[in-house]
């Protein structure tokens, strides 16, 4: 091993070094390029919104990320039931869907019923051919603009207050990891339990 702070003895950290230099003077000609190709998907998907369709509020996973908010896939089928919308009008009508994803929070599911009436509230809907049943009046259709930007944007909450309190002597004498294994004791043996309570009772009536 080489001792002291020395020079490098070997050129090979310097050998075809223009291969690795990366360069970006593309980057004005594409800002310009995807400006034009905005504008252009915004006058094709006129009066739709420029963002598409609507999207649910839902909470981030894992335990890291699961306070903050963000847009899901789609709406859930009880979430637009709860609306009154059918499932197969949504999707022409610019609501997202997603058949797969489940409620599991009453609060969630409210705030995307309560999402779906205002954005419901707020459309425009244009006929394709002759006006029908569900299609806007003609004072409407003349004053609707397109949206650009993000329609219904997701709004932060406000922070969440932590309560602060006084550890009770109580609290010290739980034990809770030996109340934890014995919840999950009981609710392993439950079944086992009734099987065993049931044939006990079915032995006393004979």
């Amino acid at each position: 091993m080489v001792k002291h702070n020395n020079v490098i003895p070997s050129g090979n950290c310097k050998k075809d070094w223009q291969s690795y230099v990366k360069t970006w003077f593309n980057q004005p000609a594409r800002k310009q390029k995807r400006r034009i190709a905005r504008q252009k998907k915004a006058v094709e998907i006129f009066p739709r919104p420029t963002s598409g369709p609507v999207r649910p509020i839902v909470q981030c996973q894992t335990l890291k990320y699961n306070m903050k908010a963000r847009a899901g896939r789609g709406f859930t089928l009880e979430e637009l039931k709860a609306a009154g919308i059918p499932k197969k009008l949504a999707p022409t009508i610019g609501i997202s869907v997603d058949h797969r994803r489940k409620n599991k929070s009453l609060e969630g599911m409210q705030s995307n019923v309560a999402r779906l009436k205002t954005y419901k509230a707020k459309l425009v809907i244009f006929p394709r051919r002759a006006r029908k049943a569900g299609d806007s009046t003609p004072e409407e259709l003349a004053n609707a603009t397109q949206v650009h930007g993000d329609y219904m944007p997701i709004t932060r909450g406000e922070k969440r207050s932590v309560e602060v309190m006084k550890v009770t002597g109580e609290m010290k004498a739980f034990k809770a990891y030996g109340k934890l294994r014995v919840e999950r004791m009981n609710q392993r043996q439950l079944g086992a339990r009734l099987k065993k309570a049931a044939e006990a009772e079915k032995e006393e009536k004979k």
